[in-house]
């Protein structure tokens, strides 16, 4: 798993210069800049243009800038992954990815458009087949540039005809799956979007549910949303301060080739230790983002 900070993935319209020139300002761990959902067909062709130019004149800083395109099958969807790749993001978010094979394709594209070597595939699950093909899906990580899940919940809602609810219950065995079938192949996974902009409460409260399924971060439509994701979804100074505990007490020489050993009180094993070192990767790397 990459410690690099995802707690919040920030859409941008492709076709609102304003917007993306923003973005320059905002604390987003990510900024996914939208060729699809929010650009409308009749100005595609535009959005690409100001997308690709806006990641080539660069000044986003340490945010991880991803595109999210249009998908293969779409008319946009190739001239997308083109004029993406040449400008050169961290990385591509594909829609409605069903299968490992549509991995590999994508991957491919990715690789004739000249993505970088280091740069990064993100695809959407967000249809009834992606969730029953999951783990195929997280599988064709070997070999491809697969690195990230991210749940678009309504879509799915749509393709279901399922009632969210306050509580997302109809969701519960799509997310579950989705965060296990990427934790089982090392990928990050992020939350869906929460629609209601003004109720502060209700988006903290579902950033919470998030983290509870496992959830490295939330996507988001909304500057406001950005700090109470990038809270909610950072180790607290607790569980920072308790993993630094258990990385110190396993490297005593006393404590050499022991299993288990007792920190603060409490029986602690090696997966513990292993789970204290991600806590602190990642509280370092948001240190540095500072």
């Amino acid at each position: 798993m990459t410690a690099r900070p995802r707690r919040s993935c920030l859409y941008m319209p492709g076709a609102n210069t304003k917007a993306m020139e923003k973005a320059k300002t905002l604390a987003a761990d990510v900024l996914l800049l939208d060729l699809e959902d929010s650009v409308a067909p009749d100005v595609k062709d535009l959005a690409r243009t100001q997308v690709a130019d806006a990641v080539k004149a660069g000044g986003y800083g340490k945010r991880e800038v991803i595109v999210r395109v249009n998908a293969l099958a779409t008319p946009w969807g190739r001239d997308d992954i083109a004029a993406a790749g040449s400008a050169r993001p961290d990385g591509m978010l594909a829609p409605k990815v069903e299968s490992g094979e549509e991995v590999r394709a994508l991957n491919a594209a990715m690789d004739a458009a000249g993505f970088a070597a280091a740069a990064s595939l993100w695809v959407m699950i967000e249809t009834p087949r992606a969730i029953l093909n999951i783990a195929d899906i997280a599988a064709a990580v070997k070999g491809t540039r697969l690195s990230c899940f991210v749940m678009g919940l309504n879509d799915l809602a749509k393709e279901t005809r399922a009632r969210a609810g306050a509580n997302r219950a109809a969701f519960f065995t799509a997310m579950s799956l989705a965060v296990t079938a990427a934790r089982a192949e090392g990928l990050t996974a992020i939350d869906g979007v929460y629609n209601d902009i003004a109720n502060a409460d209700g988006f903290r409260a579902e950033c919470e549910q998030g983290l509870e399924f496992g959830f490295d971060g939330k996507t988001l439509i909304h500057p406001t949303q950005i700090d109470t994701a990038n809270a909610v979804f950072a180790p607290t100074e607790d569980e920072v301060q308790r993993a630094r505990s258990v990385i110190t007490a396993f490297a005593l020489p006393e404590n050499a080739g022991k299993g288990v050993i007792k920190v603060d009180g409490r029986m602690t094993e090696l997966l513990h230790l292993e789970e204290a070192k991600r806590v602190v990767a990642v509280s370092d790397a948001i240190a540095a983002l500072a």
